[in-house]
């Protein structure tokens, strides 16, 4: 468990990539963009003349947001959901910035209405019909979600995680799922070349006939059925990976398993992944060894949406 501050973020980790981009928000470069409410509106202002907005979460998850804003006339807070890759932009929330004593302001996003699951960009809007401008973050509490696992979470979902992005500014990571399962342990053995995965269902409980799936990724429908080992309290379960079953009898050179769980034998298929705490990306912090299994490389990593998953590389 993490406690105390720096200048960025409470509960962030010394060393981390988190950390570095802390260290780092304060470099040059414009922001560009067009007109608001558009993709890339914002107000073409140098980073270090851009607003610093500071905030913190409950354990629900709402979300304050404090900044200065000197002058302003109805200043409102604009969430974008970030689109993908040659896609429009289609996804905003506005939230008003209510005076907070002298030239303050604060903005709270509520539990509800939930946000779609992606990465939000934060943006200030001055007053009605100015441009956006993109925020650099101030100080970050995020320290009522270090122990976010241990709360049991009803279906959906809804998950909020505030961040700093490679280009120094605020922006928020969101996922919204009918159920998730947490993984809170995960021990891996090179001798054995096995991996053993403790994870807690959220949304859902675990039945007769719960199992856990392993999918090959692009595999055509390929799967890998383990035992799920369930607790008394119908939603803890454990698993073991068994790395020879995952490099034979699923095709040559490199490729990736995904992590599921079924909660019963005709439930949907819920994705093994770590969500429940304050660390938004979590693929190059949280790395595991690696096994050689074989002409094969083994390891369990987390992907780029914090989703547990197996890859199988051929060494050398």
């Amino acid at each position: 468990m993490r406690r105390g501050a720096d200048e960025g973020a409470m509960g962030v980790r010394p060393g981390t990539e988190e950390a570095a981009m802390v260290a780092q928000r304060n470099g040059e470069g414009p922001v560009t963009g067009g007109q608001p409410g558009t993709e890339g509106a914002a107000a073409s202002v140098p980073r270090d003349a851009q607003p610093r907005v500071g905030c913190s979460v409950d354990a629900d998850g709402r979300i304050t947001f404090g900044l200065e804003v000197p002058s302003a006339t109805r200043p409102q807070l604009l969430l974008r959901l970030r689109p993908k890759k040659g896609q429009p932009e289609k996804t905003v929330h506005l939230l008003d910035l209510e005076p907070a004593g002298d030239d303050r302001r604060r903005a709270v996003l509520e539990p509800t209405p939930v946000l779609a699951e992606g990465r939000w960009d934060v943006y200030l809007i001055g007053e009605p019909g100015a441009e956006r401008q993109r925020l650099r973050p101030g100080l970050r509490d995020l320290r009522a979600l270090v122990d976010g696992n241990l709360r049991d979470r009803p279906s959906p979902v809804a998950v909020r995680i505030p961040y700093v992005t490679k280009d120094g500014h605020l922006a928020l990571r969101s996922w919204l799922r009918p159920a998730h399962a947490e993984a809170d342990g995960i021990v891996g053995s090179t001798r054995s070349a096995t991996t053993t995965v403790r994870a807690r269902l959220h949304g859902a409980s675990l039945s007769e006939g719960a199992a856990v799936r392993l999918r090959l990724r692009g595999g055509g429908g390929v799967v890998r059925t383990l035992r799920a080992q369930a607790e008394a309290d119908g939603r803890t379960f454990s698993f073991t990976v068994d790395y020879a079953e995952l490099v034979t009898g699923g095709g040559s050179g490199n490729r990736v398993w995904d992590v599921f769980v079924q909660p019963d034998a005709e439930a949907p298929l819920v994705r093994v992944g770590r969500l429940l705490d304050d660390v938004a990306d979590r693929k190059e912090i949280f790395v595991y060894p690696a096994a050689t299994v074989g002409d094969a490389v083994v390891r369990p990593y987390y992907t780029v949406d914090n989703d547990l998953a197996v890859e199988v590389r051929t060494a050398g």
